[in-house]
This record gives C-alpha cells, structure tokens and sequence, in this order.
C-alpha cells in the first residue's frame, strides 16, 4: 500500500530510524481487537496499517483479541473479526493469540509488583476510586488502603483468585504517583472482580486484567517489536512503558496515530451496538452499517476500502475524511470489475405497436467497457417492454431528451422508438406507453445519419426476472451525528428515509443465475449486490452506490 512507502508516513521513519540505530532488528506488529462487536471501517485502518507496516518491512502482524471483559465477549465476533481481516487481504497465519493465553503470567507478574511495593489492593469503590483520582486541575490523593503492607497485599490478591470476595468490592491497583499531572499515572486500576463465565477460560478466573495491564505485557510476552495505536492511547503510553520497565521485560515501542472519523457515520461500537439492539438497523450486518460486514453485504469491495484507506493516509493529527471519498473509492473500483446488467426500478409497460408479435431478437450487449476480456452476452427483445416511469414524461421540461409523446430515443443495445400515444389509468397516470420502431436502426444505430439524444434501457416483459430492490441512502442526516445540541443524541439525527424498498423491479433473465455477493452495475442506475436473502425465487439487490455523487449535488445546491 502506497501509505506505507510514503515520505510522509512518520511511523515509517520512525521504523526506520530503529532499524539504522538498532533499537530493533525486526517489525513485528499485532492488531488487537475486542471480540465485543463487530469491526467497521475504522478498525480497517488500523488493520491495514498493523499488516501493512509490517509486510513493508518483511516483518510479521499477530491477532490477538484482547478479551479481559467476559461480560461483553462472545466466539461469534471472535469468528466475525476473523472473517474481516481476511476478507480486507491480511493473514495473521499461525500467530493467533489471546490476552487469555497470557492470564496465569499476566498474575505472577502482578505478583512480582506487589512484591517489589509497585501495586496494592484496595478496597474503595469505583465510585470512591473517581472522587479520589482528581481532575486534570486538581491532584488527587492516596487511598487508606495505600500503605497496606506487601504481605496483606499479597494475601488479599491470593484471596480474590481464589473467589472469596463479591464483584466490585476489592481492586489491585498500581501504586505510582496520584499527584501526577497525567491522570492515568495515578495508581490505575490492575485487576478487578468479576465472577462471569468467559469464553475460553470457563470459570477458572473470577479475577480479570484491565487492558492497560495487560496490553503491554502481551506485546513483549509475544515479541512484539510496534504497538501501533490510535491517538486516544499517547496517554497512556507512559503507563504502557511504566509496567513493562518495573517488570524488567522485553520493551515494544507504542506508537499512536489518529484514528479514522467519517462524515454521516458513527463509529463507535457502543452506539453501533445500541442502533442495532434499539432496532434501528437490521443487525451488525445491516448495509447502511460502517461494519465491514455491513458494507460487504452492501457490496462495498476490499480493494476500494484498502484504497480508501490509502487516500486517508497515515498522520498525527485528527481529522475528518469525506464520505464522498469512500463512496468515490468504491464507484472507481466497481466500474472498472462489474458486469453491466439492465434492470428496471419502476417499470413502466412500453408497446412497439409495429414488432411483430411473436418474433423475439438476441441483442449483443456489452459486459463492461472498461475491461474487453469481459466480453458480451445475449438479451432477449420482444414487442412489449418494460422502461423505467423516470425514463417517460407527458409534459416534460426543456432538455428533457428521454422519451415523450412523439419523441425518438434509442433503446440501448436495440431500436430507434418514437412514442406515438399513451394509455392512462383512472387517475390519469400513464401505465402504458406505445411506440413505433425502426427496422433499420438494430444495434442502436440510424443508416440514414439522424441522430437521438437520448438512450434508455429497458427488459423484455417477457423475459424480465422479478426482483426486491432496496436502495440505501446515509444512515444519519447531518456530518457529524454525534456532535448534538443539549438534551439530543446522535438518534436525533438518524436518517429515516435511510432504507427503501423497492419490490416490483424487473431486471434480465441473465440474473437469475446471481448468487448472494454477486456485483453488477444496473446501467444508467448504479452498482448493485445481490444480497444474503435472495434466493432463485425471490431476487434482492442491494445498492451499493450510485453512478454520481448526487449527495454533493445536493450540498452545492
């Protein structure tokens, strides 16, 4: 990826800079996800760039899921995230890890701390905890429990293992400096009680490491040369490095770069997960989601999220990336890879009065114009089609170069029509336009030199495929949904017109073959995916973008 080799790219130099001086010999990075939920396209950025930094320095990336909260854990995001790093590209191969593997370690060090007078048990609550820790104005100060004696210490942390205490009601907490100036200097919380059942342990632990704990040692138990993080962590990179050196272990660096924000999108897996439990979305999976398998299922592609993410680059200071560029990434790549398909929306009945009845032509259609291996196919035209209902109007306005009484347009791949009357339901709607063709115009072109404006695509009714079609639009209705009024959330701004279905389309016969995961380009609509609930008898296709930016038309507008 071309954000690995740029100039710009400061972890790079600062790599590179270990290398030449000897802090390090080798890369060797780890992406260490939660199996909480599931991962969105922000967790994609620090995929690629923990797989991409090493695989630029022919290094090596562990997985490691950091699953020290039993509460929230769960196999299926263990599989799910599994699936997602595959599926952007990267392979951890035999180094999958857990902070579990690292639990009976993880306590002897913790013992060692207590030994050498670097940690302590405490009894104050998390609320008692807080009003003790201070304010970033304000130091803090030692809890009563501080100055208890290596020996209490150690028979109180042996005690909670063995299970004797209820949760919450004792901690072992690092014993460094609560005057600090940086607040998770200020004897953070080590261990906490929690009797729940976890998913690889069972229940042989009632006692569970906090991620700041555990994170480091972790790294250095694995080799780990670069714990490559977001920027949230620079704070606690001195704790990072304050474990790791009073424990005398091998010492990774921690690196931070900012993390990826995106306009119309929430990316917090707290409120994704409330979105999905209040209904609000269809499931992690739901298409308007920024889960990765939110935008697979949307058809979004691995190389328009990788290229994405290149574009996005790798830097130090926060900032906001433009939907639209996501949306660009993923149009650009789809236009070169989809087949072309015809697929009617809102079907409209179009007549050719002079066709013969029963003849029914073969018209060659080209696959995709951007890739000539690609080839063509075969699409059935008859005397009665369907168009879609935007393609006709009765009193259109100027530059208005589709169909209309008496106007010639061409049907892409076939004739020259020229619509001759219409037929109207009781509510003077039109359901049926009748046209007159040209013979001579087969294949969309006039032997005489004349000249039409206006192309439009169309499906044989005779052959159309029925078909669900649901077109997404952005889950939430202003850039930046999070930042709300007072007494607001971000559930304010959604979107409630972020999802419509569309359930009388009729597309070619060629997709009746389409199988879930399938991408297409419905010419002169957008891209589509044939999605997880279609099946041979009901067809649905989800969009995945349309052909133009017409978000930033509106913007401009």
């Amino acid at each position: 990826m071309s954000e690995i080799t740029a100039p710009s790219n400061f972890i790079k130099e600062a790599i590179e800079e270990d290398l030449k001086n000897g802090r390090f010999t080798s890369v060797h990075t780890r992406f260490p996800p939660e199996p909480n939920g599931y991962l969105h396209i922000g967790h994609a950025k620090a995929i690629c760039i923990d797989f991409g930094i090493a695989e630029a320095f022919g290094g090596k990336t562990n997985l490691r899921y950091d699953d020290t909260n039993p509460v929230k854990e769960d196999t299926e995001f263990v599989d799910a995230i599994k699936e997602d790093i595959h599926w952007l590209g990267y392979d951890w191969e035999e180094r999958e890890f857990y902070a579990s593997d690292y639990f009976e370690q993880l306590y002897q060090w913790a013992v060692q701390l207590i030994q050498q007078g670097d940690a302590y048990v405490d009894d104050l609550s998390p609320e008692e905890i807080r009003q003790y820790r201070g304010t970033l104005t304000e130091s803090g100060k030692d809890s009563p429990f501080r100055t208890r004696t290596i020996t209490e210490n150690l028979d109180l942390f042996e005690k909670m293992r063995n299970g004797e205490f209820p949760d919450g009601s004792r901690v072992l907490r690092a014993k460094i400096d609560m005057s600090s100036g940086n607040i998770n200097m200020r004897d953070p919380v080590m261990y906490r009680i929690l009797h729940a059942n976890h998913h690889r342990t069972g229940d042989r632990w009632c006692i569970y490491p906090m991620y700041d704990y555990a994170h480091g040692q972790s790294d250095s138990l694995e080799g780990v040369t670069y714990s490559l993080c977001d920027l949230a962590y620079e704070a606690h990179r001195p704790l990072y490095d304050w474990f790791i050196e009073r424990l005398g272990i091998f010492h990774p660096r921690q690196l931070e770069f900012s993390r990826l924000n995106l306009t119309y999108t929430i990316l917090s897996k707290r409120f994704l997960k409330m979105m999905v439990e209040n209904k609000i979305v269809n499931g992690w999976d739901d298409p308007r989601m920024p889960t990765l398998c939110g935008m697979r299922r949307r058809g979004y592609t691995t190389e328009s999220i990788r290229n994405f993410i290149d574009k996005v680059g790798v830097a130090k200071n926060e900032s906001v990336a433009d939907i639209s560029l996501l949306e660009y990434c993923v149009r650009d790549h789809l236009n070169k890879t989809s087949p072309r398909v015809m697929g009617v929306l809102k079907p409209l009945k179009l007549v050719i009065d002079n066709y013969p009845d029963d003849l029914v032509e073969e018209m060659e259609a080209v696959n995709n114009p951007e890739d000539e291996s690609a080839g063509s196919r075969k699409v059935p035209f008859s005397k009665v089609l369907y168009i879609d209902q935007d393609d006709f109007m009765e009193n259109p306005p100027k530059k208005f170069f589709r169909l209309t009484l008496g106007n010639e347009v061409r049907l892409r791949y076939g004739y020259y029509v020229k619509c001759e009357s219409v037929v109207k339901n009781e509510n003077d709607e039109v359901i049926e336009v009748h046209c007159t063709y040209d013979p001579a115009t087969r294949g969309g072109y006039s032997p005489d030199g004349r000249k039409v404006k206006g192309t439009i695509h169309w499906v044989s009714a005779a052959h159309a495929v029925d078909a669900e079609i649901r077109i997404y639009d952005r889950l939430f209705n202003r850039p930046d949904p999070d930042n709300t009024d007072e007494g607001k959330t971000f559930l304010d701004h959604v979107n409630t017109t972020s999802l419509t279905i569309l359930t009388h389309c009729k597309v070619e016969p060629e997709l009746a073959k389409t199988k879930p995961g399938d991408r297409f380009q419905f010419e002169r609509t957008g891209y589509f995916c044939t999605d997880l609930d279609s099946s041979p008898n009901q067809l649905v296709f989800n969009q995945t973008v349309g052909l133009r930016d017409t978000w930033a038309k509106i913007s401009q507008e």
